[in-house]
C-alpha cells in the first residue's frame, strides 16, 4: 500500500518495507536497489554492453546484502478491575467476568518489520543502508547471497540524509565494495543496481544515469542522482555501481504514480554518503557546519531591486542571534554569492555546502551589500538539532492617525495601532508599517503576494516606522532608475524579503 503526498500524479513515494512510508513533502522512499552503469555506450540499437553484466555481478554481488528487521511490541494493557471492599462478593464475580475467555499473551511480542538492502564497505563488516530501512528496529539481520546471516549492531544513523551504518562480525573477512568518486560520474553512463525488491532476494537491474543534482524536496541537502534502472520496494539502501564495480550512489527514492518502477529512481551520491558514513563510523553521529542564517531565493525582481546583474546567490532573510553569521557581521538583506571559494548560483546549494564544511573552520564569505561586493570571515559553528530561527529586533513606530496610499506599490499602509493589532491578530511585540490593502502583483507568486495585515519592516534595507518613510524610500528607488523595490515583510512573525515592481 502506498501513500502519496502533495505532488499529484505521478507522485514521489517513499517506501518502507512492510508498509508505506512518507517523510512528508511529496517524496517516496524506494527500499533500495540501485541502478547500474555500464561502460561506454554501445552501438546504436544495442540495449547494453555486448558482453553483458555477468562478470561485474559475480565480482560485486557477494558484498550486497538483504536486510530484515524485527520490532518488539508491548502486549495489550490489562483492563483494571473495579475496586471493591476486601472480601466483597462482587470482587470474584468481576474478576471472572474480565478474565474469562481472555487468551494469555506474553509480556512482549515480536513482529517482522522492514526488508531492504545494503552493502559491505570493508572486510571488517561495516554495512551501509538507508535509515528508514532500520528505523525503530529492535533487531537487525543481514543476509548474504550465499544464505549466511548475521545479527547487526547499529553504529549510527543520519535522518537528514537517510543513511545508516551497521556492523556485523565473523572471524573471516567479508566481501566488500569500494566507493566511486561521484563527481566523475556522467549523465548517460551505464550503471548497475543490486538489491532485494519486494523481499524476493538478490536481484540485478541495469540502466543509465539519467541526471544529477536532483532536488526532490526530501530535505535541505538534496543532491540526488536520477537513474532509470528498475528500483522497487525492498531496494532501499542498495548500491548503484559504475561499470568499474564501484558504488557511486545509494538508492533511496522513486518517482511513481503507483509505487512501482517507472524508470525514475534517485540515489544519494557516493561523495556525500561517504562523508556521512565516515562520521558515523568515527563518532556515531554527523556534525554539520552551521552558519546561522535564514535564506531565500533571489528572484529577478529581487536582483533588480538590489542592483545585481543577474539572479544568483542566497538572500539572507534573517540572522540567528549570537550565531556565526551575526558574529561575522552578516546582516539581513545581504546576498551570499560565494562561500569558501564556491559560487552560490542557487539558494538551495548553500545549506549543503555549509553542512559539508568542517565545524570550527574559518571561511571567507563573499556577500553583496548595498550595491557592492564585500568579503567577511566566518568561523562555522555546529548545526544544532533544532536551530532556532532568527528574531529581528523591534523598531520604534511613530504614532500617526491617517493611512497613506502608495500607488506605485499598489498598497495602502498605516501606522500600527492597538486597534490594527487587534484587527489583524498581531503580536504585542510586532512592529512596522501595516498594509491595509494590497493590489495583486503583476506577476503573482504565492510566496511573494502581499496581504492585509503584513508589516513592512524595511524598504530597500532601510528600516521604516511610518507610511511617509515608506513613500520616501520608494521615491528614492524610483529616482535611482530602478523598477523594483525590496521590502522586508513580517507576516505573523515570519520574516521574508519581497520584491515589488513599481508601477508607472
Amino acid at each position: 500500500m502506498t501513500k502519496c503526498f502533495g505532488l499529484g500524479r505521478p507522485a514521489l513515494e517513499r517506501w518502507r518495507a512492510g508498509g508505506a512510508w512518507a517523510r512528508g513533502l511529496a517524496v517516496a522512499v524506494a527500499i533500495g536497489l540501485a541502478a547500474v552503469v555500464a561502460d561506454a555506450p554501445p552501438a546504436l540499437g544495442q540495449a547494453g554492453p555486448v558482453d553483458g553484466f555477468g562478470d561485474l555481478v559475480e565480482r560485486v554481488g557477494p558484498a550486497v546484502v538483504n536486510i530484515s528487521t524485527t520490532r518488539e511490541q508491548a502486549a495489550p494493557e490489562e483492563v483494571p478491575l473495579p475496586e471493591f471492599p476486601p472480601g466483597s462478593p462482587f470482587e470474584e464475580f468481576f474478576r471472572d467476568f474480565f478474565e474469562r475467555g481472555q487468551p494469555e499473551t506474553p509480556q512482549r511480542q515480536r513482529r517482522g518489520a522492514s526488508l531492504g538492502s545494503g552493502f559491505v564497505i570493508d572486510p571488517e563488516g561495516f554495512v551501509v543502508t538507508n535509515n528508514h530501512v532500520i528505523a525503530e528496529a529492535d533487531q537487525i539481520t543481514v543476509q548474504f547471497v550465499d544464505g549466511h546471516d548475521y545479527e547487526a549492531e547499529l553504529i549510527g544513523r543520519d535522518q537528514q540524509t537517510d543513511l545508516a551504518l551497521l556492523k556485523i562480525e565473523r572471524d573471516e573477512p567479508f566481501p566488500f565494495v569500494e566507493w566511486a568518486d561521484s563527481d566523475d560520474v556522467r549523465v548517460g553512463e551505464w550503471m548497475l543496481a543490486i538489491g532485494n525488491p519486494f523481499g524476493l532476494g538478490t536481484s540485478v537491474t541495469a540502466g543509465i544515469v539519467s541526471a544529477r543534482g536532483r532536488d526532490i524536496r526530501a530535505g535541505p541537502y538534496d543532491d540526488f542522482f536520477q537513474v532509470d534502472a528498475a528500483i522497487n520496494r525492498g531496494n532501499s539502501g542498495g548500491p548503484s555501481f559504475t561499470m568499474d564495480g564501484e558504488v557511486f550512489g545509494v538508492n533511496t527514492a522513486i518517482f511513481s504514480p503507483s509505487g512501482g518502477n517507472v524508470g525514475i529512481g534517485f540515489a544519494i551520491p557516493s561523495n556525500l554518503a561517504k562523508r556521512v558514513i565516515d562520521s558515523l563510523k568515527e563518532d556515531g553521529r554527523v556534525a554539520r557546519g552551521w552558519l546561522g542564517v535564514r535564506i531565500q531565493s533571489v528572484t529577478e525582481e529581487i536582483a533588480e531591486s538590489l542592483g545585481l546583474e543577474e539572479a544568483r546567490g542566497a538572500l539572507v532573510a534573517s540572522v540567528t542571534p549570537t550565531g556565526p553569521a551575526e558574529d561575522a557581521g552578516i546582516r539581513a538583506g545581504d546576498v551570499i554569492i560565494q562561500f569558501n571559494d564556491q559560487e552560490i548560483t542557487q539558494m538551495r546549494s548553500l545549506p549543503r555546502i555549509v553542512a559539508e564544511t568542517d565545524v570550527g573552520r574559518e571561511v571567507d564569505v563573499l556577500i553583496w551589500r548595498r550595491g557592492d561586493e564585500e568579503t567577511v570571515s566566518v568561523t562555522l559553528g555546529e548545526l544544532p538539532d533544532e536551530a532556532a530561527l532568527a528574531e529581528m529586533g523591534d523598531s520604534q513606530v511613530e504614532q500617526m492617525s491617517t493611512a497613506l496610499q502608495i500607488d506605485s506599490l499598489g498598497l495602502t499602509v498605516d501606522v500600527l495601532t492597538d486597534e490594527l493589532r487587534t484587527r489583524f491578530s498581531l503580536a504585542p511585540e510586532a512592529a512596522g508599517v501595516v498594509i491595509l490593502e494590497a493590489e495583486p502583483s503583476s506577476e503573482p507568486d504565492d510566496a511573494d503576494t502581499l496581504l492585509p495585515g503584513d508589516l513592512i519592516v524595511e524598504v530597500n534595507q532601510s528600516e521604516v516606522g511610518s507610511p511617509p518613510e515608506v513613500l520616501a524610500k520608494v521615491n528614492e528607488v524610483r529616482e535611482e532608475g530602478r523598477s523594483a523595490v525590496l521590502l522586508l515583510i513580517d507576516r505573523q512573525g515570519d520574516l521574508r524579503f519581497v520584491a515589488r515592481r513599481l508601477s508607472s
